[in-house]
């Protein structure tokens, strides 16, 4: 049995049964994980670097798993074919853009309605914005430390109806904000500290643009850090 760690198992925990695409598998841990312990049936294990290709195929192939995991080499949703049937899509390890950037390009590939499990490390704002722009609703959100860093999980479902976040549920997380745990807290402190700091350095009468979007977003975050039905 493959041993992974807390983040990806965390992420683990939404996959539904059925065909898993993991894109920038990292060696095919996930999908190899999802299969042993029967989570899914078949895999795609995506890689744009030949390297880390190489490596999934190895580790697949050592876990014996080759006729249920396919490592393919391409970039983003390249890696999936057209009219490929999927019920899992999992984007892990990267940054808020470059995750709804990789969504946006391959949005043709999302016909059959995966859900989208999206582990971002960094401004997951950008990664909201997109899910509400193709029509995916965030269905579950988690916030987690591991090894000092601070990683956002975004579960959502394809949703066909309209509907809109508000400024703050696409900064902080509409389902973050209803479970603020001491995670959300620490994170969002941090942040906070860090534009005190910027904002310091700051002549506002020569960065009047940056001072103002500073103040509102150090507003913002003292609103949601005060406030326990914000």
């Amino acid at each position: 049995m493959i041993t992974i760690n807390h983040r990806l198992r965390t992420v683990s925990e939404f996959i539904k049964p059925g065909k898993l695409a993991d894109i920038g598998s990292d060696h095919a841990y996930l999908p190899i994980y999802a299969i042993q312990t029967n989570l899914i049936s078949q895999a795609i294990a995506g890689e744009v670097i030949k390297g880390p290709f190489e490596a999934a195929k190895k580790n697949v192939r050592e876990y014996a798993l080759s006729n249920q995991i396919d490592v393919r080499l391409g970039d983003g949703l390249e890696v999936i074919k057209h009219n490929e049937q999927l019920d899992n899509i999992t984007i892990c390890g990267m940054g808020g853009p470059l995750i709804a950037k990789i969504l946006k390009e391959g949005q043709q590939k999302l016909k059959s309605n995966p859900r989208l499990i999206l582990q971002s490390n960094i401004q997951t704002q950008n990664l909201r914005t997109l899910l509400q722009d193709i029509q995916y609703q965030i269905i579950d959100e988690r916030i987690m430390e591991e090894k000092g860093h601070i990683y956002e999980i975004v579960v959502a479902e394809h949703q066909p109806k309209m509907f809109k976040y508000n400024e703050f549920e696409l900064k902080f997380g509409p389902v973050l904000l209803e479970n603020k745990n001491e995670c959300f807290y620490n994170k969002w402190e941090r942040e906070l500290q860090a534009l005190e700091k910027i904002k310091q350095q700051l002549n506002p009468d020569i960065h009047q643009h940056r001072y103002q979007e500073i103040e509102t977003e150090i507003e913002m975050i003292k609103e949601v850090l005060t406030n326990e039905n914000q």
